[in-house]
């Protein structure tokens, strides 16, 4: 079956997984305020339809959240939408830092729930992380699996650990290259385009601090139990959060 797909949230993850699914089927996005819908119905164009009634996604057979990194926002949306969405529909979460069994439980369903961890630019990147809780039905890791291909996207399943593989791996490396930075007094470009140059890297580890955000950087480096470096929290008390702000350890 083709899903209709429910994605809740306008950020950058949100918008990028609404332009690949529309391609595919028929996508319901919502935006919790008439600001955030005014910005998507811009940037997404036409299509997909865009609300902000979390009750039009009741008809839709995945629903897809991809909101803030907190648990409390998603456990509350997540309980919400298990109440709204009819008994056969899947619910799904963007997280990759947050445990999937706790957010399986707040929705309602965890026999039918899953992690689908997306990555940005979700355009250009092919993998999906999918995690699922131990009480996933067969059918319900079937659909998400063939979901994730049908969108063009290859799944590959990972344990249900904070950070699942890629950022587990990442985030150490990339805090690392800013406490080197930090110690020897580097200039951010120089560290970028050693990794770029010497490992082949198609984007340092600083801008691509900056193109993920510090604050949401700094918010998986806690959930995964990783030492947030100091700088990281001096640029988000000065409100230089990378890209979205305009500043990070870049100026854009």
């Amino acid at each position: 079956m083709r899903e209709r797909l429910g994605i809740v949230g306008t950020g950058a993850v949100a918008a990028g997984l609404a332009r690949v699914a529309v391609e595919r089927g028929e996508v319901v996005v919502w935006a919790r305020s008439a600001e955030s819908h005014s910005r998507a119905r811009e940037e997404l164009g036409e299509e997909p339809d865009v609300t902000t009634d979390l009750e039009e996604l009741g008809t839709c057979t995945f629903v897809v959240e991809a909101v803030v990194e907190d648990a409390a926002v998603k456990g509350e949306l997540l309980a919400r939408l298990g109440s709204i969405v009819e008994p056969d529909a899947i619910l799904g979460s963007t997280t990759s830092s947050l445990p999937v069994a706790e957010l399986a439980e707040a929705s309602g369903r965890p026999d039918r729930f899953a992690a689908v961890h997306v990555f940005n630019p979700v355009e250009r990147m092919e993998l999906v992380e999918l995690a699922f809780p131990s009480g996933a039905s067969a059918d319900t890791r079937e659909r998400v699996r063939a979901w994730c291909e049908d969108i063009g996207k290859t799944p590959v399943e990972v344990p249900d650990a904070p950070g699942f593989v890629v950022n587990r791996l990442l985030f150490p490396y990339l805090f690392s290259a800013v406490e080197l930075a930090e110690q020897h007094d580097l200039d951010p470009a120089t560290v970028d385009a050693c990794m770029k140059l010497g490992a082949g890297h198609p984007m340092g580890p600083l801008a691509l601090l900056d193109f993920v955000g510090l604050d949401v950087a700094a918010a998986i480096g806690e959930q995964i139990g990783v030492k947030v470096p100091a700088r990281i929290g001096q640029l988000i008390d000065a409100g230089r959060l990378g890209r979205k702000t305009g500043a990070g350890f870049y100026d854009y």
